[in-house]
This record gives C-alpha cells, sequence and structure tokens, in this order.
C-alpha cells in the first residue's frame, strides 16, 4: 500500500479515469472488453493500462472473496493505543499487525489511538488467539477497544475518482 503522506503528481485525463473506474467495478475484463467500454482502441487501452500500473496508480488487482462463503465469518473493527508513542514501537506494532493474516487493514491515525485495524476472523476462537498474540503479548500495547461487526451495510476497495477534465 502506498503511504498517504505522498502527493499525487499525476494527472489524468478523461480516458485513464474511464479506465479506472471501469477497471475498480471489474478488474477481470479483457483488454478488448475495457476498450470497448471506455471507447478507445484496444492497443490504446492496453498501453494505458501499462502506464498506469507502470506509474503505481494500479497497485495491484485482486479478487473480493465473500467472508460468507468462508470459514471468515467474524469482523470486527479495532482500536488499540499504545502506551509508548515512539516511531519505532509504531513500527514494530504496524508490523506485527500486518503480519497477522486476520489483520484486513491497519491504520495508523490520530486524535485518538494509535491504530485502527479491520479484521476478518473465523470465529470467536481466532479472535481470542490473535488478542492473545498481537495486543495482551505485548508490553508496549495499553488499551484495546473492540468492535464487532454485526452485518456489513457497505464493502468497497473502489476509490472515488477526480471529476473528468473538460
Amino acid at each position: 500500500m502506498s503511504d498517504s503522506s505522498e502527493s499525487p503528481s499525476l494527472s489524468f485525463d478523461a480516458t485513464d479515469l474511464r479506465i479506472l473506474d471501469q477497471l475498480q467495478r471489474d478488474s477481470s475484463l479483457s483488454n478488448h472488453a475495457l476498450a470497448a467500454k471506455v471507447h478507445v482502441s484496444p492497443a490504446t487501452c492496453l498501453r494505458r493500462v501499462r502506464r498506469l500500473r507502470e506509474e503505481g496508480v494500479i497497485e495491484r488487482e485482486v479478487a473480493i472473496l465473500s467472508p460468507a462463503h468462508l470459514a471468515a465469518g467474524l469482523g470486527a473493527i479495532v482500536e488499540v493505543t499504545l502506551d509508548q508513542q515512539g516511531s519505532e514501537h509504531q513500527r514494530e506494532f504496524e508490523q506485527n499487525a500486518s503480519a497477522e493474516a486476520a489483520v484486513q487493514q491497519c491504520y495508523q491515525v490520530a486524535s485518538g489511538p494509535d491504530f485502527v485495524l479491520i479484521l476478518q476472523l473465523a470465529d470467536m476462537e481466532a479472535y481470542h488467539e490473535l488478542a492473545h498474540r498481537l495486543f495482551s503479548g505485548s508490553s508496549n500495547v495499553r488499551n484495546v477497544r473492540t468492535f464487532f461487526t454485526v452485518r456489513r451495510g457497505k464493502f468497497s476497495a473502489a476509490l472515488p475518482l477526480p471529476a473528468s477534465p473538460l
């Protein structure tokens, strides 16, 4: 994942934005199908998608799986406050959290807890095991506040795109 402090220096034309919009909706489209949807030739489409990948605009392409169909039915949002706030302590916690497969997202935040984690686990037992490894097993974790999901109202990995240039 890219560092959110990086400022975007790239500019996108209307074709780039249409390509990005379509790929966020369905990255499994063939180049020909994508080109038809964004109204460009397949060669132009391929060249633009390659450029967007090379420039890091497209970080990666993944399949989004349904937790309801897998043994991952327990979602949790966790706020973590560290005892020591030094950058080396924050980096260590972030590395440990990121190494856990159940941690889908890890955010260092300001004005409240130090980190917010998004978890997807098999069950409460899996949560307790992770909590013991990641939170109880660390002398630097001061406070943990966990919210278990009841229902998922929305889930999207799509980012809002800038308005198309005129």
